[in-house]
């Protein structure tokens, strides 16, 4: 018989999350973060991303199991089931989420990395439009890119914010990123490209002091950047645990026939 899982409960803020935490506490024992197999995330997706890059600034990184008591819950697991918490978990089915590394240069000529589940995104900081020449594997492949900003985000992220900018879904272990502009002016037909994922985009800010753009990955952001370089971040794979039969591969998929 394989040995019991010691879980974790990690609840968001929120009151809906924190009476759910207090009721399963009274039916489950729970040990510190630090001493878990597993972590039990109650809340919403952010709550989710926010402990998955919790883990990865401490270098404890155990797979996730979420609860969704939030909104969207795109990583989550339904809160109501007629089995035990231990036992769902313990049925789960892991997938493997590689974030991105985001290494950005500033103004004062630091530099400072961070990673990424979903997305890294450049934005405009004024009024003024960004100015961004974009290159792939150190080819420039657009001298000046006007534009509200651009993304790339990972497959797991694709549904996210990539696809609110009308970004292409794509498919778990496709290994590909998607390029995605924000609101594009000049070249005004470029909508974007699909890139395998062992690749390296480059962004170099142009004309940064009328035209500041900010670096934000996932919930990470710097200001007045002068350079971005992404790529994956295969040293640090995180492991997200869904129920069978819902997971987030067959989430991506669906999300592709909604009307």
């Amino acid at each position: 018989m394989s040995k019991p899982q010691r879980l974790a409960l990690l609840p968001s803020e929120t009151a809906r999350a924190e009476e759910a935490a207090s009721a399963l506490a009274e039916a489950h024992e729970f040990v510190p973060l630090e001493e878990a197999d597993v972590a039990v995330v109650l809340g919403g997706d952010g709550h989710m991303l926010h402990v998955l890059h919790q883990m990865l600034d401490t270098g404890r990184v155990i797979p996730a199991y979420g609860l969704n008591l939030g909104t969207v819950g795109f990583l989550m697991n339904k809160p109501k089931s007629s089995r035990a918490l231990a036992e769902r978990v313990a049925r789960a089915r892991p997938l493997a989420v590689t974030p991105l590394s985001m290494t950005a240069t500033t103004g004062s000529g630091g530099s400072e990395t961070f990673c990424a589940i979903n997305e890294v995104s450049l934005l405009r900081e004024t009024r003024q439009t960004a100015l961004l020449e974009v290159s792939v594997n150190g080819k420039v492949r657009i001298p000046a890119l006007a534009c509200d900003g651009i993304l790339v985000a990972t497959p797991a992220g694709s549904t996210a914010y990539n696809l609110s900018a009308n970004g292409p879904i794509l498919p778990l272990g496709s290994a590909m990123l998607a390029l995605t502009p924000i609101s594009p002016f000049r070249p005004r037909r470029w909508r974007g490209a699909i890139l395998p994922d062992h690749y390296e985009i480059a962004f170099r800010v142009l004309d940064p002091e009328k035209r500041p753009v900010a670096a934000v990955a996932d919930q990470k952001e710097l200001r007045d950047i002068l350079a971005v370089k992404v790529k994956v971040a295969r040293e640090h794979q995180l492991t997200l645990l869904f129920d069978p039969g819902k997971t987030l591969e067959e989430r991506i998929f669906a999300e592709q026939f909604q009307f």
